[in-house]
């Protein structure tokens, strides 16, 4: 009886332990995996032609999401900036990013009835 309210006390820790380190992951996956490079047009736009299927513009979707794209600014300058997308519908632009960790991902962006940037995101697809 008290190896089996060891064992269900062992389980439970386990399980809480799991628990925590999934969700940490899952917090900070974005940084971990698009994290470790700037942001550079010229290679954007160079890469966007590439036909590897590698997370090619993976390392620069992080910064670029965080730090240069900004909340407002018109979809005529985030185009000027980014180049052409690889999909476009009235209120969103895409951007292909490649396979990264076994997964094609894209960024896309959002923009309200005015065009204007209202929110970016990593997806996965």
């Amino acid at each position: 009886m008290k190896l089996i309210k060891l064992s269900a006390i062992v389980l439970a820790v386990f399980t809480v332990i799991l628990t925590i380190v999934f969700f940490t992951w899952w917090a900070f996956k974005d940084e971990a995996v698009f994290g470790s490079e700037k942001f550079d047009q010229t290679r954007w736009m160079e890469l966007s032609s590439s036909v590897q299927k590698d997370c090619r513009r993976g390392d620069m979707a992080y910064d670029l999401k965080n730090h240069i794209l900004i909340r407002g600014a018109k979809k005529e300058a985030v185009m000027a900036l980014l180049g052409r997308p690889s999909l476009e519908d009235a209120n969103a632009l895409e951007y292909d990013l490649g396979k990264c960790m076994h997964v094609y991902h894209a960024l896309r962006i959002y923009f309200d009835a005015d065009a204007r940037l209202t929110h970016s995101q990593i997806s996965s697809h």
